[in-house]
């Protein structure tokens, strides 16, 4: 409610302006470099952020939402026809960010991806979102975990929200036990592309190595580092022709 929403915009107001209580400035990447194989043809021509859904590019929506949560830096990294990203967005001020873009010329997949804008990112915890995902998750909602992370990235360096199995990934990715995400579990979930990280996990991941996120970051789910929570609401992950027209359709109407 209304009373919820004021608190948690006085908690960015901590966390965006910095604070004696919150040192966490919480930037965000998102994640914009991949080819969109099964996407294609449509890919050919157009990085696969751009396509529209609801009259809007799946970009826009997340630079959106980013700016809804009170998250005011904003990292896009890219590779295939990435000119076309940087004239779409250019600076981000039309949306109320500031956008700084990571280059990569041969996309280096989600851990050598982070690895490589680690300088654009500051010291503290930072928001990894893909930008192939619709979702009407509440970045702000991140802002406590961001603060646990920052307190004792020892004990707790990320936080991933998961997501009920889409039918095409039946099977799940993680399990979550008391609050932690675990490899095992009665009832796995899909890892939803929204994470908190702590920049040290990305220490040893040279600025331009070529590295999936998964298995390499199983290493820290293993060492009972990583929180997590299971969200409910809308999630889409937005992979062929076929579930961007029916995205289109049901925003369109």
């Amino acid at each position: 409610g209304p009373a919820g929403r004021r608190a948690a915009a006085r908690r960015l107001h901590l966390l965006t302006h910095g604070s004696r209580r919150s040192p966490v400035n919480l930037r965000a990447i998102v994640l914009a470099a991949g080819r969109g194989e099964r996407m294609r043809p449509l890919t050919d021509a157009t990085p696969k952020p751009l396509l529209t859904v609801g009259g809007k590019s799946l970009l826009a929506w997340q630079l959106e939402r980013l700016a809804a949560a009170g998250i005011r830096d904003v990292v896009v990294n890219h590779a295939h026809l990435g000119e076309q990203l940087e004239a779409a967005v250019g600076d981000g001020a039309r949306w109320g960010v500031r956008v700084a873009w990571s280059r990569e010329g041969t996309a280096l997949e989600t851990a050598g991806g982070i690895a490589r804008a680690l300088p654009m990112l500051g010291p503290g915890p930072f928001l990894a979102v893909s930008a192939d995902i619709h979702t009407d998750f509440d970045y702000a909602s991140l802002l406590p975990a961001a603060e646990r992370i920052a307190g004792d990235p020892a004990a707790c360096a990320a936080h991933f929200v998961l997501v009920d199995n889409p039918p095409w990934h039946a099977r799940g990715d993680m399990g979550l036990a008391d609050g932690r995400v675990t490899l095992a579990g009665e009832r796995l979930l899909t890892y939803g592309n929204i994470s908190l990280f702590h920049p040290s996990l990305f220490a040893g991941v040279a600025p331009g190595e070529h590295l999936r996120l998964f298995p390499w970051g199983f290493r820290f789910i293993e060492a009972g580092r990583v929180t997590g929570e299971h969200f409910r609401g809308t999630w889409e992950n937005v992979g062929t022709p076929a579930q961007l027209a029916e995205l289109d359709r049901r925003l369109s109407t």
